[in-house]
């Protein structure tokens, strides 16, 4: 349990992802106004986060709160999902990638069901590291300490031998509270250097 371990985010870190006002094009559209979208959501997109919703049942009840036929619906969810899924940030996943073999590598996730198989399929995360946890699998978001200890037990490794890596400074905080190092993503060069340096220090004693 003492091997050294990364630890990273998906959105704003291992993916770029801008918003792309997707949802204000879709208020315009169906001539709600500014907010409606969110407001009439906001319960069921938590619930996708931690998982207490199925995916089948996010579509209905976009359809029946947004008054969207099934087609509608879909589109309305594609658009979500491209922006949620932002593109890859090509040069981190390559470092991390060349990483494996010298010290366990994870993900940790503030994810929405379907998640796992979207982005398996488009940037085979699972082949990056040995273990994700994304929290519409476990039930529980970051900050929640919960989060970082099943990210931790899943890698078999203690919390004080690993680096988190987010682009959220209340998660990054968060992490370094369980006892684990932590450094708040900004951009690949910090990045990379900061998990270099952790590499080359290894595990605290």
């Amino acid at each position: 349990m003492t091997e050294t371990c990364v630890i990273l985010d998906i959105g704003g870190v291992l993916e770029i992802t801008p918003e792309t006002g997707s949802v204000l094009r879709w208020e315009d559209r169906l001539e709600l106004p500014f907010g409606t979208v969110d407001e009439r959501m906001h319960d069921v997109w938590q619930a996708g986060c931690v998982g207490s919703i199925s995916e089948r049942e996010v579509h209905e009840q976009v359809a029946a709160r947004l008054g969207l036929d099934a087609l509608q619906a879909e589109a309305f969810m594609a658009d979500l999902w491209a922006e949620y899924l932002g593109t890859p940030n090509e040069e981190l996943i390559a470092y991390v990638r060349g990483l494996r073999g010298s010290c366990k590598l994870g993900i940790l996730s503030n994810s929405f069901v379907g998640a796992r198989e979207r982005e398996t399929a488009l940037y085979h995360f699972d082949e990056l590291v040995e273990h994700i946890v994304y929290s519409h699998e476990i039930g529980v978001e970051k900050p929640d300490p919960r989060a970082f200890e099943a990210a931790c037990a899943g890698l078999e490794v203690r919390p004080e031998s690993c680096l988190f890596i987010d682009d959220l400074a209340a998660n990054v905080e968060a992490a370094q509270a369980v006892g684990m190092r932590a450094h708040l993503f900004q951009d690949n060069a910090r990045t990379i250097t900061r998990i270099a340096a952790h590499l080359d220090t290894g595990p605290r004693s």
